[in-house]
């Protein structure tokens, strides 16, 4: 991700605890946790020049209004405090998706926030010639056969670099770097998945994370903000002591098979991964910097999801 991107994302989630925290604190006892992520998230909303600021509130105050229906329990006034927190990075790194945690302590309450500006991927993840993503995405260790096929792609790699080549000038790297390193990634997750019949469930909670959430999106181009429901444990969407939402957040099956594992179709750089329970996945590699280096990263996405996971626009008030 660039400076640019990150700032960004950054002053969009700055954009949406004040949202937040503007709405509830004239309802309720509210209060915006201090701390580094707030200080990083600070920083960067004040290097946006104003007309992106009023993007960035334009966009949370479109969809505020669907957060509190989704969740009662925000308005829910019982004299106890409630709390908005920026995670750490290191959260993500552990597993946890979620960008703003809101607590209310007293009950053992809590509910997430993933927010995205202008993109949905759900991971940013890499493949190098040191990095074992088995252990990262599933505890299993990458085996012998996988470091033996990615060996020769990453030593040609590291020459290349030593040579300060730039990746547009790299010959012939569909054929000699993407196609046989995803090749060799293919192979992997499929001997992985003979040996443990768990894997495609350790996939999708490794992208999604060990916690329930809403991911919020903003697509600036369109004007829209949109919702969608990751209430995998049924922790999202609790009536509160007077009201049940108007809208139902089903909980989501995970997959229990691989159903099919290939390269995409005229492409050389992407492979699809179909699973049950109407999941489907997309990785996309691609270079992580205009210099070679022996390190490639994937773009994740969710091609399909499951009909119970639910995905509500909410068209802003304002267009830019």
């Amino acid at each position: 991700m660039s400076a640019k991107s990150n700032d960004q994302g950054r002053a969009y989630e700055y954009a949406w605890i004040q949202a937040l925290g503007t709405v509830l604190s004239k309802k309720r006892k509210t209060r915006i946790v201090k701390n580094s992520s707030l200080e990083a998230n600070t920083r960067s909303w004040f290097i946006m020049d104003s007309k992106m600021q009023e993007t960035f509130m334009i966009s949370a105050d479109a969809a505020i209004d669907t957060i509190l229906e989704l969740e009662p329990k925000l308005l829910e006034n019982d004299g106890d405090e409630l709390t908005l927190e920026f995670q750490t990075d290191k959260k993500g790194e552990e597993g946890d998706v979620r960008d703003v945690v809101i607590r209310r302590g007293a009950i053992g309450w809590e509910i997430g926030l993933s927010i995205k500006h202008n993109h949905k991927d759900a991971k940013h993840s890499r493949l190098s010639h040191r990095l074992d993503f088995g252990k990262k995405w599933y505890g299993t260790p990458c085996s012998n056969e996988y470091w033996s096929d990615v060996k020769p792609i990453f030593n040609r790699l590291k020459e290349a670099k030593a040579r300060k080549e730039l990746w547009v000038n790299l010959q012939n790297k569909e054929n000699e770097v993407y196609i046989p390193l995803l090749t060799a990634f293919m192979n992997e997750i499929n001997r992985a998945y003979g040996r443990d019949s768990d894997l495609p469930q350790k996939l999708i909670e490794y992208l999604i994370g060990g916690k329930d959430y809403y991911k919020v999106i903003s697509n600036d181009r369109n004007n829209l903000t949109i919702i969608q429901t990751f209430n995998v444990h049924g922790n999202l969407n609790k009536p509160s002591k007077v009201k049940v939402s108007a809208i139902t957040v089903p909980v989501l099956a995970l997959p229990t098979e691989i159903v099919a594992l290939r390269l995409k179709p005229d492409t050389d750089n992407t492979v699809e991964m179909y699973l049950n329970n109407g999941w489907e996945i997309s990785y996309r590699i691609h270079n992580a910097s205009s210099k070679v280096e022996p390190s490639l990263k994937f773009a994740i996405d969710f091609v399909g999801v499951p009909a119970t996971l639910l995905s509500i626009e909410c068209k802003w008030n304002r267009k830019i």
